[in-house]
């Protein structure tokens, strides 16, 4: 079946009440950043913490009752485990998920925690589908693909019709593409409610599977991301086809630009959300002249970010924007001169996070060492000022990756 705008409206009606219709909120941030009037929809609120409930839910109501008994099978690393694990639970059906071995623990407990039996198989996702149809035919289960489905598209879908129910006169609306899922279903309600808006797809540079395929460009795809939700190398049969014939335009993010727009949702827009969340406003960063003064919606898809992630992500900004220095200083191999160090640099106005002595490894005196230290200061210019403070009290010191420094 083609999906249609009353698919989508249909899909609405079996979600209300089931998952959470999401806001579309206006940044002010953002739009003052940006040049556009940019507004944000809150994906990242549904209880698995991804738009990915949509089209499960969708799909899984579909089910017979003789379907729903022998139970579902998905794969997935992430956001569509959990979205099928919750609803699946919910709706008293039977649900394995496979997962590739490498997949994080803290994944594999989530989707364990909304009931499913998870199933650790091959070393990608690729590797994993083959099993999962093996056990689909041995045991009737139904497989849920994450994006190549119509009822899945149909519910992710309700994305854009709400959308436009709260911002009709939308110019834009930016959207990730993985395999093409929520795209195509935006693209199709969008379209149908408001012909003129534009709607933007947006991939990685090292995942551009749509882009290429629509292009006919072969090219090598893979490595490590931080949008790893839309980290597909292969895009759906049935999405490619609504992509081409919907979708304005297709923008290609490097990943300094996602991880920028992870902080900076997080710092200007008060909001989390994982890299594949972010690539929209990635994309609105990369291309400000094309969106100036229009009305942008940009969709904030899922919130499932690793901590550790985050806290790298967060901290390599700080550097960047000078609010964290780390300096290389010469010193004396005696008993009190770290205080002095220490005191020179706290009554420069900064504040030491982590000090690293180097004594066995270095090519500076016996009787020296080098001491690394990673500061806190306001920005880079009055990371210089300390720098001079330590020269001036006779510790030679530089600014590691920022060149040599006075001293």
């Amino acid at each position: 079946m083609a999906v249609s705008l009353e698919d989508i409206r249909s899909a609405a009606t079996a979600l209300a009440g089931h998952v959470v219709r999401t806001p579309l909120v206006r940044s002010g941030p953002l739009s003052d950043t940006h040049g556009a009037d940019v507004f944000l929809k809150l994906e990242t609120l549904q209880r698995t913490g991804s738009f990915k409930d949509r089209g499960a839910l969708v799909k899984l109501d579909s089910l017979s009752a003789e379907e729903r008994a022998r139970g579902v099978i998905a794969v997935s690393a992430g956001n569509h485990a959990q979205g099928v694990a919750f609803h699946a639970e919910r709706l008293g059906i039977p649900a394995t998920i496979l997962m590739p071995e490498g997949t994080p623990f803290n994944k594999i407990r989530r989707t364990e925690a909304f009931g499913a039996t998870v199933i650790l198989h091959g070393d990608t996702l690729n590797a994993a589908e083959p099993h999962a149809h093996e056990l689909a035919a041995e045991h009737g289960y139904t497989f849920v693909h994450p994006y190549d489905d119509e009822r899945i598209i149909a519910g992710q879908g309700t994305v854009g019709l709400e959308m436009l129910e709260d911002v009709p006169d939308l110019d834009v609306i930016i959207v990730p593409i993985g395999g093409g899922g929520i795209i195509s279903g935006i693209a199709t309600a969008a379209k149908a409610l408001r012909p003129g808006i534009e709607i933007i797809g947006v991939e990685t540079e090292l995942y551009p599977s749509m882009y290429n395929v629509l292009r006919g460009i072969e090219g090598k795809l893979g490595g490590d991301t931080l949008a790893d939700g839309i980290a597909v190398k292969r895009p759906g049969v049935i999405t490619r086809e609504i992509v081409a014939r919907m979708v304005d335009d297709i923008l290609i993010v490097p990943e300094l630009s996602i991880e920028v727009a992870v902080q900076s949702m997080l710092t200007e827009a008060k909001l989390l959300v994982e890299g594949a969340g972010a690539v929209p406003l990635a994309a609105l960063a990369e291309n400000r002249d094309r969106f100036a003064g229009r009305r942008v919606g940009l969709v904030a898809c899922g919130a499932n970010v690793d901590p550790r992630i985050l806290a790298a992500v967060l901290m390599r900004g700080m550097s960047r924007a000078g609010h964290l220095a780390r300096l290389r200083i010469s010193i004396t191999d005696q008993t009190g001169t770290l205080g002095k160090v220490a005191q020179i640099i706290g009554e420069a106005g900064g504040n030491i996070v982590e000090t690293y002595h180097n004594r066995m490894f270095s090519d500076v005196s016996v009787k020296r060492a080098e001491l690394d230290a990673v500061v806190e200061t306001r920005d880079a210019k009055h990371a210089e000022r300390i720098i001079e403070r330590l020269v001036e009290a006779g510790f030679p010191a530089r600014r590691l990756g920022e060149g040599a420094s006075a001293g």
